[in-house]
């Protein structure tokens, strides 16, 4: 009889404590081997951006709460396919945490209206918060691309945010931003040509 052996399961490293010094990417390997404080510190520190900014693109914060509940329960499931090497942790974050909102968009009767780039306090007293999303997801420190974005005007900037940036359909830019599915088509297209111009 051939003698049994067993194979014993590689010990995951232990990732370092963490404490709200710790890196994002310290952060995000105590959170993969299941540190909730880890993401409570997560939480700490990009809840507030987050909800600054869905805020701008749904006007109804409890459901921007549950999005953001729903972003960090994916993160605690999802935060071993976080990869240090080529992701931003906000970016990543960001990326979950509109996907959570835009799913309630697309379930029946979700309550979105109109907020992105309507909001004419800000508007007026020039207060619009930048947040670790618009550094990452526009460029705006690589190159022509940022430059170009930036100087659209808010109407084509907002379109080009929901469809190409968040990814959301025509359908659904159409109800997030609160304008006609024509409107929206019209304006991509004229965004794109600007940023084509531009880029020539």
């Amino acid at each position: 009889m051939r003698p049994l052996s067993l194979r014993l399961p590689r010990k995951r490293p232990h990732p370092p404590p963490v404490s709200p010094s710790s890196d994002d990417h310290d952060l995000m390997a105590a959170v993969a081997a299941e540190r909730v404080e880890a993401l409570r510190l997560l939480h700490d520190r990009h809840a507030p951006w987050l909800r600054a900014r869905l805020l701008r693109r749904c006007a109804d914060p409890d459901l921007v709460d549950d999005a953001i509940q729903d972003t960090f329960v994916a993160i605690w499931r999802g935060a071993r396919r976080y990869s240090p090497q080529g992701d931003d942790a906000a970016a990543w974050i960001w990326t979950i945490a509109v996907r959570r909102l835009a799913s309630a968009l697309r379930r029946p009767g979700g309550r979105w209206i109109a907020a992105a780039f309507a909001d004419t306090a800000l508007a007026e007293t020039g207060a619009r918060l930048a947040s670790a999303e618009d550094s990452v997801l526009l460029g705006v420190e690589h190159g022509d691309l940022g430059g170009a974005l930036a100087r659209l005007s808010p109407e084509l900037r907002a379109v080009i945010q929901a469809t190409v940036l968040d990814g959301l359909t025509v359908r659904e830019a159409s109800r997030l931003l609160g304008i006609p599915e024509g409107t929206v088509k019209t304006r991509l297209m004229r965004a794109k040509a600007r940023l084509r111009e531009e880029l020539a």
